[in-house]
Order: C-alpha cells, then structure tokens, then sequence
C-alpha cells in the first residue's frame, strides 16, 4: 500500500485544473473554471473546478471531489488505483506501505483476473492462427467474410475449438474419477492459473467467467467452438470476451453471442467494442460512428473509416454514451434496414441528445448492415454514403414514419410528439430552437405550436426528475434524528404553539432548498422543519470545525489548573460535553473527532486535511462547507454586515454559532412543552402540570439567557 510521505507528495503535485482538463473541456469563470459534467447529462455547464481549493465539484448532481476523488469516480477505480494513475501522470515513485489483508485480496483478484484475460486472448488467438481446427473452421469463418489478416490481427481475433480433455480427479475422500474438462480449462488449470479466476462468483464478482464448472465438478469451456472478440479498456487490457458461434452451427441456436459474464472488472454496460483501437481517430475526426456488432466495427476499420465503436448488441447505457462524450460531441448512428430494430432504438437517440451530443443518423438499405453493406461496396464507395447520407434526428424520424402518417391525423400527432419528445431532451436552448423550427417547415405547422408542445414536454420532464430524485432520496436510509435532551415518550399530539419563533420559511411555506451537493439529502430527506433547522445550525459548526478548526480562539484551565491555549474544534467539543449535547449527524461526529485527533500535528490545517480526506464522503462534505461558491446562510450574512462595523473575531464567532444553535434546541423543547399545556389530561392533573410548567419556566430562562449572549438576536 502506498505510505502517507508518498500520498501527501501526489496530493501536492496534483493540479485539479490539470487532471480534470484530460477529460472536461474547462472554461474561466471568475476565479473557478467550469465546464459540462462528465457524471450526469449537463444541460449548462454546471461543473465548477476551482484552483485555490484544489478541488472540483457538480452543483446539479453534487459528484466531484479533489483531483484522487475526481479519478476515483470519472475512471471507476478505487483510490489506491487512483493514486497510481496521478503518481504516473506527474512522475512520482510510489513507497508502499504494507496492505491489510483485505486489499491485498481484491488488489490481488482484479490484477489475477487481468492476467487471466490476457493468457485467454493469446490463446485463442494461437488457436486460430497455428492450429489445424483453428485455421479450418476459425480462420476460414472470417476470410469467408471478407477479412483481410491485417484487420483480424488488429482487433485481436481468436477462437475456442469444440474440444475436451479427459482428466483423473482426486476428491477429498480420496476416490478418483474420469472427468472431461474443456481444452482451454484444461491448459489454464496446468499453465497455473486457479479455478477461482476461470469461472464466476456473481455474489462477488471474482472470476472472468471463462469456465463454467459442471454439477461433477469438471470445467466446460464458456465459448467452445466459437470464434473470439476481445473486449479492451480504453487503455487496452483485456476486459472480457465475445464468442460467436460458426454459421453453420446457428441452426436451432437461440444465443449466437456468448458474453463475459459481470465481473469486478467486468460490466457490459460500461465497455464499447472498438474503443481501444478508435479513440485516436475519434479524436482526431471529431466524430464517432455507433453500430451495434463486433463485425461492423471490423468492417468499416477495413474500408479505412476508424472512428467507430460498437454497443455491442446492448441497449446503449448512460456510461457508454459518456465514454463517447469524452471524446468527442459528435455521434452519427448506424442503423440497419430492419424496421424493428430502428424503433427500438428510438430511445438511444433521445440518450445521446439528454447529454448534449450532435446526433445524425443513417439508415443502410433494407437487409444490410455495416458488415454486409462494407462486403458489397468497396471502401471509396462505403465512405461516399456514409457522408451523403447522415441525416439530423428530425429528418430521419420524418423520412422514417411520415409516410405511415399521410392522410391519417391521429399517426401524425404522434409523429410530431415523438419529434417534441427528442427536442425536449436537448440542453441547449439555441438549438432547441432551431429544431423547432425544422420541425415546423417539415411537418407544415406554426412554429408557435411546436415551440409550446415542447416547453410544456420540459416542464414535464423536469418534474419528472424532480420526482425521481425524491423517489431516490426516499429510499436512502436517513440517520434517525433523536431530541436533546429526550423528551418523555407519552408526549400528547402536538397543536400550534404560538409566540415561539418558527423555522424560516419562504412565501410557500417552504425551508429554503439547500444545493445539490452530497449533503443536502443528509439535511433534508424525510426530515419534518424542526429536524432539518436543527441540522442547519448543526452544519454551522461544522463549517467552523473545517475552516478554522486548528486555530486558537482562546484558553482553557488544564488538569492541573493551568491555562493553555485551545483551538476552536476543541472549544465546539467541550462546549458540547459541558451541556450533554450531542451532534446529530454520524457524519458531523466524525469530522469532529477526527479534527480532535488531528489537531495538535505539526502542520496541520483542517480545511486542507479534510479536503483531501480519503473518505469521499468526508472529502465531499469539506469541501461543501468551505466552497467559497456555496451561499453563506441567512445567519452568516447578518454576522458578516456586523462583521463590518465590528472587530468580529473568530471566537466571537464560534460563540455565536454555538449559542444559534443551543438556542434552537431550547426552542424546540419550548414548543414541545406548550403543546404539552394544552392537553386536558395534564391540566386534569394537577401535579405533572405544575411539573411542566415548571419546566417551561426554566426553559424561558435559559432562553432569555442566550438570548442575551446573541445580543438581543441580531445575529440570527
């Protein structure tokens, strides 16, 4: 594992500007930098990056974090992987550190898996090209579809033959028996490499799935007698495989295709066939061709055009939509003449349009695909009509129903929803509008008409994501919110109490929303207006504890009675034993206990630490509390007007805040307690009412106490 020397040098050298440049194009924006969002469909470049906090951050969907978290989660590697890939990047050595037990096994699986893959690939490509079964049934498969050997060793092609082994095994009891394991099984089993990594776990994901392994425990080969497609990263390993079966044996075979099973390194929805060998002319054309199979990738890197990525087979995923996008915003998609297969796909094109590409599309004549099209044309010709006939989505959703439609109203309404619909989806407001206006010419419709179905589909669809976001913010389990102190359990229902200061609340009666940072669930949620207002005030201090935490705000008598100097952390947590207080976020007592750990280490800054915290949770929430971007709270803006006429230190500061907050727990229980006044069985009850109302009594005095130490509460 990487020791602490060598990841504070990774942590200084790591430019966030730097690192996230490599993957977002970034634009000056005052002091920050901001660009469209690599981890959602940004509609207006909402993704800040900012160079004096080292640190970037999403204020639509909240991801981001410093250059190690932004890695973490753009390249979906974890953070010792992470630290690898920036020591790499700025020529640092990397010292380790011994590892627990824990990661060296899953370092171990991932890197033991790879080296599995890579062993595979190799030896399906040897038996396609050395072997007598490979030459004749593999290698005569794809010269018979016209594939030159250039092309075949470009892409890496194999094959796994349909044959088996017959091999003794000794079980436990020490009886043996005859099984018969696949040839490919068998030659990894004595090359070395462990059962564990040939077959899959799909509870764990460990293992490449290559072998299945029977009910008598022999290993069959997952793609026997089928010619290989390996699957790479976009930095070239080998990820997983594709196996196809001969045509002559598709007769009465329901699955052509046989897949890597899911794995820890392995998701079909994240990878794209060809993207290793097309990423450069990608870049370099500033435009990607999506087909959808292994062979038409092949076929159009044959007839010279390289930029082209395939799905697959796969409905096309949000992530392999973003691997395109980061390469470039320009998507032409290839369909086939095969009307069932172009409707299904509708909802493809309105992805890629949901994140802001440039989408055309291109329909083959009726029974072709790219493989076979690129077979009946040579590559001058091929190249010719994929430039003449990209079409934008308007026309080919036109060309492709409106004759459907001629003459019947009802078809055509819904070919100018369908249209609505796609347009909708586009971020940019500028070519929303031009669409609209080609829908109207095409469709011979008042503009007017078409530009009000569609503000009214975007309202529609954004009140649908705002009810998917509550949905999933329901689901999450919210930490429980307890009173301090607990009041008594048989509390009575609880009227309006009047003459106690509610929380704050817009003309609707709405708090005010908080940003969409990864803290605003943990603040709002299923929380009623008291919890989320305490949590408000809550977040206060703790934006203290990570501005300011290691500086001296005073001094405080030692065990021995001596006085010495005490930081504001210490001063918030001893603030809060004194009062039997306790913070309600696990989260917030975890930034405060580990800023008391860390306190009095030479050098030590709790904004820096906390920033760079390997916790992305915590990461996160530091850099949410100090962002200069984040709005100061209602509170803080009245402190800074004082601030101004005023020598306002920082202790001043933190015995406000303490008090803001202590004050709105007596509140609390003031509210709780007149609502217990108006029960007719405690005033049946003379003793608990005198009980409650002494209660009260003390409350009120507490409250004109702090009261008074806010000044009257002009720092409210």
């Amino acid at each position: 594992m990487i020791d602490r020397a060598t990841v504070n040098k990774i942590m200084d050298a790591a430019n966030i500007v730097d690192v996230v440049s490599d993957f977002v194009t970034l634009k000056r924006a005052g002091a920050n930098l901001k660009g469209l969002c690599p981890f959602h469909d940004d509609r207006t470049p909402s993704f800040m990056v900012s160079p004096a906090k080292n640190y970037c951050k999403c204020f639509a969907c909240g991801k981001g974090g410093n250059p190690v978290g932004f890695i973490m989660e753009h390249e979906q590697i974890t953070y010792p992987e992470a630290l690898r890939y920036l020591a790499k990047k700025y020529g640092i050595t990397i010292e380790e550190r011994e590892m627990t037990k824990e990661e060296v096994q899953r370092q171990d699986d991932r890197e033991s898996m790879f080296i599995v893959n890579e062993w595979a690939n190799k030896w399906f490509q040897h038996q396609l090209n050395e072997t007598p079964d490979g030459r004749a049934i593999g290698l005569a498969y794809f010269r018979g579809r016209g594939f030159r050997d250039d092309i075949l060793k470009k892409f890496q092609v194999g094959f796994c033959p349909d044959q088996s082994h017959e091999v003794n095994v000794t079980n436990e009891d020490g009886e043996t028996r005859l099984l018969r394991f696949g040839a490919m099984s068998d030659d990894a089993l004595k090359a070395g490499y462990q059962e564990k990594y040939l077959i899959n776990d799909p509870e764990t994901g460990i293992g490449t799935g290559m072998s299945i392994k029977t009910d008598r425990g022999a290993l069959r080969d997952r793609y026997w007698g089928r010619v290989i497609f390996p699957i790479f990263t976009m930095s070239g390993k080998v990820v997983g495989f594709g196996g196809r079966v001969l045509d002559a044996a598709t007769k009465g075979v329901n699955v052509k295709y046989q897949n890597s099973p899911e794995s820890i390194i392995y998701s079909k929805k994240r990878e794209l066939y060809g993207l290793f060998q097309a990423k450069m002319a990608i870049r370099k054309q500033d435009l990607c061709f999506l087909v959808e199979g292994y062979t038409d990738v092949m076929a159009m890197h044959q007839s010279g055009v390289e930029n082209v990525v395939a799905s697959s087979g796969t409905a096309l995923t949000d992530d392999q939509i973003r691997l395109i996008h980061r390469l470039t915003d320009n998507i032409t998609v290839i369909y086939d003449g095969d009307d069932a297969g172009i409707k299904a796909s509708q909802r493809g094109i309105d992805m890629l349009l949901a994140q802001g590409m440039n989408v055309r599309l291109l329909l083959l004549p009726d029974g072709d695909d790219p493989d076979s099209f690129a077979r009946k044309h040579n590559a001058e010709e091929f190249q010719k009509y994929l430039a003449e006939h990209q079409v934008d989505f308007i026309k080919f959703k036109t060309n492709l129903l409106l004759e459907e439609a001629q003459g019947d109203p009802v078809k055509k309404s819904q070919l100018v929803n369908n249209i609505v619909q796609s347009i909708a989806v586009i971020p940019n407001e500028i070519t929303r509008a031009v669409y609209i206006q080609e829908t109207a010419a095409t469709m011979q419709m008042q503009e007017r008409l078409i530009a009000d179905a569609v503000s009214k589909q975007v309202l529609t669809n954004h009140e649908e994501s705002q009810k998917q976001r509550e949905r999933e913010r329901a689901r999450r389990t919210m930490p429980s919110v307890g009173d301090v102190p607990p009041m008594p359990e048989d509390m009575p229902p609880m009227p309006d109490a009047s003459g106690i200061p509610a929380p704050d609340q817009n003309a609707a009666g709405e708090l005010p929303k908080p940003d969409g940072s990864p803290y605003a669930p943990l603040v709002q949620g299923n929380r009623n207006r008291e919890e989320q207002r305490l949590l408000q005030k809550e977040r206060e201090l703790m934006r203290i504890v990570v501005r300011n935490g290691e500086q001296i705000v005073g001094t405080m008598e030692d065990e021995q009675g001596q006085p010495r100097p005490v930081t504001a952390a210490e001063y918030i947590a001893a603030s809060l034993i004194q009062d039997e207080l306790d913070l309600t976020l696990p989260i917030h007592k975890t930034l405060l206990d580990e800023a008391l750990q860390n306190i009095h280490e030479p050098d030590f800054r709790a904004e820096r630490h906390f920033i760079n915290n390997p916790d992305p949770t915590i990461s996160a929430l530091a850099f949410d509390l100090a962002s200069d971007q984040e709005q100061l709270s209602k509170m803080h803006q009245a402190r800074n007007t004082y601030a101004q006429k005023q020598e306002y230190d920082l202790a001043t500061l933190v015995e406000h805040v303490l008090t803001d907050y202590k004050m709105e727990i007596v509140e609390r229980q003031l509210r709780e307690t007149l609502r217990q006044t108006q029960d007719p069985a405690l005033i049946r009850d003379p003793q608990r009412f005198t009980e409650v109302m002494s209660r009260y009594k003390e409350l009120k005095a507490i409250e004109r106490r702090l009261a008074g130490q806010q000044g009257g509460r002009v720092m409210r």
